[in-house]
């Protein structure tokens, strides 16, 4: 699968799951594989992969072989795009925007996966895959390799011993957990990851983790652009990059704390 299959995928997996959380929104009849697929004009096989990929991930979910509903995981993707936190890092978004006229985004992992929750204004043109809910993978994107910062090579391999790698990502693209775990020493020597042409051909991504204060990762931020855009410009990026990450592991901080005394005051 090269770069532009995979955003196929990614976009089609989010018209159905906007389908499926329009129709049980509106309280009409929800629909089965053929009738989304018939719904949305795509061949009903890669409907039956897709709604079954997307149940993997828990945004929709199927009870036997009936029809879909929303999965546990839209509720909280949805409920964690409210968190104070994802609201306020808007933000720095705009401003990573406003100092380089580069895409920023933030994201979050689950398993090998990597969902994006928010993303720049200038980072999407209508019709676009690139939405809240964008699922993309760890291993070869910038911020997916920001999210394994503090993974060691046996929690690497073990993470992505039964991924496929073949196909997948663009021309720098690791093929193997053991060329991912060396990226990874390589970026974490000069304090910031560097994925270039890793997902997308001539795109360059350059990442960070966000950090809470215990020092866990809880996000990744990141920063997009052409190869001139990012290289030209790098410890400046980094530095921005880095002191916005700070910025936002404190809001976090701070919302889980308002969270906490508002379940002590319930």
């Amino acid at each position: 699968m090269d770069s532009s299959s995979e955003a196929s995928s990614m976009a089609q997996g989010l018209r159905i799951v906007r389908l499926v959380a329009d129709r049980e929104k509106r309280g009409r009849r929800l629909l089965g594989v053929s009738q989304l697929a018939a719904e949305l004009e795509m061949e009903q096989s890669r409907v039956s992969r897709l709604t079954q990929e997307l149940c993997e991930l828990g945004l929709l979910e199927r009870v036997e072989r009936g029809p879909f509903r929303t999965g546990q995981r839209f509720f909280s993707l949805a409920a964690a795009l409210n968190t104070g936190w994802v609201r306020e890092s808007r933000t720095e978004l705009e401003a990573l925007v406003a100092s380089f006229g580069l895409r920023s985004r933030v994201s979050v992992r689950e398993g090998f996966r990597v969902i994006l929750l928010r993303a720049s204004s200038n980072d999407a043109l209508p019709g676009s895959f690139v939405k809240p809910g964008m699922v993309t993978p760890v291993w070869c994107t910038g911020s997916g390799r920001a999210l394994l910062w503090d993974d060691g090579r046996p929690a690497v391999q073990a993470l992505l011993e039964d991924v496929n790698f073949i196909g997948v990502g663009g021309p720098g693209a690791a093929h193997s957990p053991q060329e991912v775990v060396e990226l990874m020493d390589r970026d974490r020597a000069r304090g910031f990851i560097l994925a270039e042409e890793e997902f997308e051909h001539e795109v360059y991504e350059l990442a960070v983790p966000v950090r809470r204060a215990d020092g866990s990762i809880f996000a990744g931020l990141s920063v997009l652009g052409s190869r001139a855009g990012i290289t030209s410009s790098t410890d400046d990026i980094a530095a921005a990059l880095t002191a916005a990450a700070a910025r936002l592991g404190t809001r976090e901080g701070r919302a889980r704390d308002d969270a906490g005394r508002k379940g002590v005051a319930g």
